[in-house]
C-alpha cells in the first residue's frame, strides 16, 4: 500500500466518526411527549346527590359568589354545572337581568338542568352541552366563573382554560373549588391548579380555604391576564 493511499485511509478513520459526532449534536432532538396527568372519571350517577341538605353553608356558596363579584345583572358560567346546584343559586342572585350558562359534557345533565330551571321559574339559565377541553360558550359573554368540584375532572385543563379565555369579559373571575388530591382520586393539588392555569395565561388572585373546615378544599380565583 502507498504512503499516499496509507495516509487517506487514516485522515477518512479519524474524519468519519467525528462527522457523525457533530450531525447528532446538531439534529433537533425529539420533543418528549408531554405527560397528561391523572384524572378522574366524569361524574354520571345520581345527579340529586349534589342538593344534600347543608352543602350551601359547608361550601359558603354566599361567600363565594361575593369574592367573584356576582351581583344583579351579570353573567355567570358554571363549568360542570351537573345537577344545576350552584346554577340556580347564581341565577337568582343576577336576577332577570343577568344570565348563567349552565355547561356540562354530560347530556342527562343538560336536561336535568332544564327542567330544573322550568320548574324553579328560572328563565335567566341557559344550559350548554360543552366539549371536555371546550366550554363552548359565546365570546365576551361571562363576568365570572365557577367550576365547582370539577376541575379534577378534567384531562386537558390548559387547553379547557384557553378556550375559556375568549368567553371572558375584561375584570372577569375564574373560580376553582376543589380538594387536594392526586388526580384521580376526585381532587387535585392547587398548585397543580395554579401551573396550570398560568399556562393558559392566567394569574392567581386570590386563594381561600374557607369552604371546608378540614382545609382539604380550597378555592381558587384567577384571571386572564391581559
Amino acid at each position: 500500500m502507498s504512503r499516499t493511499r496509507a495516509f487517506f485511509l487514516l485522515c477518512l478513520s479519524v474524519f468519519l466518526p467525528f462527522q457523525t459526532f457533530m450531525l447528532a449534536q446538531a439534529a433537533p432532538s425529539a420533543p418528549a411527549a408531554q405527560e397528561q396527568r391523572k384524572t378522574s372519571e366524569p361524574y354520571t350517577g345520581d345527579l340529586s346527590i349534589f342538593d344534600s341538605p347543608g352543602r350551601e353553608d359547608r361550601l359558603q356558596i354566599s361567600r363565594v359568589m361575593d369574592i367573584l363579584e356576582i351581583t344583579q345583572g351579570k353573567a355567570v358560567a358554571d363549568i360542570g354545572a351537573g345537577s344545576g346546584w350552584f346554577s340556580v343559586r347564581a341565577a337568582r342572585r343576577v336576577g332577570e337581568s343577568g344570565a348563567v350558562y349552565a355547561v356540562d359534557i354530560n347530556p342527562e345533565a343538560a336536561h336535568f338542568i332544564d327542567e330544573r330551571a322550568k320548574k324553579e321559574q328560572l328563565r335567566n339559565v341557559k344550559t350548554i352541552l360543552s366539549k371536555p377541553d371546550d366550554p363552548l360558550l359565546p365570546a365576551r359573554s361571562v363576568d365570572a366563573v365557577l367550576m365547582l368540584k370539577t376541575y379534577h375532572e378534567v384531562a386537558h385543563p390548559v387547553t379547557l382554560l384557553r378556550n375559556l379565555r375568549e368567553a371572558l369579559r375584561p375584570g372577569a373571575k375564574v373560580g376553582v373549588i376543589d380538594r387536594n388530591g392526586n388526580g384521580e382520586d376526585h381532587g387535585v393539588g392547587r398548585e397543580v391548579v395554579i401551573r396550570e392555569a398560568q399556562e393558559a395565561g392566567y394569574k392567581l388572585v386570590a386563594k381561600f380555604d374557607f369552604v371546608k373546615g378540614d382545609k382539604m378544599d380550597y378555592f381558587l380565583v384567577l384571571s386572564a391576564v391581559e
